[in-house]
C-alpha cells in the first residue's frame, strides 16, 4: 500500500522560530494597549495640568481665534470709589487758597470796619461842627424873627424873612401880612425880643435838643415887652422857644418855631 503523506511536520528549529514571532508580536500589542491608554489618561488630566501649571514649567495658551477682548478702560468714577476717601487734610495747594481766602475775608472785614469807623469820626465831627453854627444862628434869628414895629412892618418882617426857610417862610409871610400887620398898624404896637440870660450876665439860655449835620432843633428863653394902645404901659411875656435850624446853602435858616 502506498504511503500517504498529509503533511510535514515542522523542523524544531521552525517552531521555536515561529513561537517567538508570536510572542514578539503579543508584546508589541500589549505595549501598544498601554501606550493608548496611557494617551487617553493622558488626555484627560490634560485640562487639569493646563489650568494649573506647575511651578518651573512654562505652559503655553492657545490664542482663541477671535483674538482676544480689550479690557474696558477705567472711568473717573472708579478711580474716585477706589481712591483714597480721606479729604481731611487738604494738599498743598488746597492749604494755600484756603489761606488766600481768609487772608481776603480778613482783608474786606477790615476795610468796612475801618470805612465805619471812618464815617462815624466824619459824622461826629460834622454834627460837632453844625450844632455850634445852628445855635449861634438860633440866638441871631430869635430877636429879629419874633420883634416888629408899627412904624416900619416891611422893613422889619423883610429882615426877619432872610433868617426862615422852606414852608416856615411862606407861612411867615401870609402871617405877618393878614393878620399881624393890620393889628399892629391900627394898636400902635411895638414888640421887641430878647434871648434870656443868667442873672449874672453871660450867654444867652439856648441849648441843642438834637443835632445832626445838617438839622439841629435849639430851645431858647425868650422875653418880649409888648407895648400898644391896649395896654397900659408895658408886657413883658417869658416864653420857651423851640427853633428848628436847616442847614442850606446860605447858611442855617429857621424852618420852624413853635412856642411851648
Amino acid at each position: 500500500m502506498p504511503k500517504t503523506t498529509t503533511g510535514r511536520a515542522p523542523a524544531p528549529g521552525t517552531r521555536r522560530t515561529i513561537t517567538a514571532a508570536a510572542r514578539a508580536a503579543a508584546k508589541r500589542a500589549e505595549r501598544g494597549h498601554r501606550e493608548a491608554g496611557a494617551a487617553t489618561a493622558g488626555d484627560e488630566e490634560s485640562p487639569r495640568r493646563a489650568e494649573r501649571p506647575r511651578a518651573g514649567r512654562t505652559v503655553l495658551v492657545e490664542a482663541p481665534k477671535d483674538g482676544w477682548d480689550d479690557p474696558p478702560e477705567p472711568s473717573p468714577e472708579s478711580f474716585e470709589e477706589d481712591g483714597p476717601q480721606d479729604r481731611s487734610e487738604p494738599g498743598p495747594g488746597g492749604r494755600r487758597r484756603l489761606l488766600t481766602l481768609v487772608l481776603a475775608v480778613l482783608l474786606v472785614a477790615g476795610l468796612v470796619a475801618l470805612a465805619a469807623l471812618g464815617w462815624q469820626y466824619r459824622d461826629g465831627r460834622l454834627t460837632e461842627t453844625a450844632r455850634a453854627e445852628a445855635l449861634a444862628a438860633a440866638r441871631e434869628a430869635a430877636p429879629i424873627v419874633l420883634s416888629y414895629d408899627y412904624r416900619r412892618l416891611d422893613k422889619d418882617f423883610s429882615r426877619a424873612r432872610a433868617h426862615l426857610t422852606g414852608d416856615f417862610r411862606d407861612e411867615y409871610g401870609k402871617t405877618t401880612k393878614t393878620v399881624v400887620a393890620p393889628t399892629a398898624a391900627k394898636y400902635h404896637g411895638v414888640v421887641k425880643a430878647t434871648v434870656a440870660a443868667p442873672g449874672s450876665g453871660g450867654t444867652p439860655a439856648a441849648s441843642v435838643v438834637s443835632a445832626s449835620p445838617d438839622k439841629v432843633v435849639v430851645l431858647l428863653f425868650v422875653n418880649q415887652v409888648t407895648e400898644s394902645t391896649q395896654v397900659s404901659g408895658a408886657r413883658v411875656d417869658q416864653n420857651r422857644v423851640r427853633m428848628t435850624m436847616d442847614r442850606t446853602g446860605d447858611g442855617w435858616k429857621v424852618s420852624a418855631l413853635d412856642a411851648l
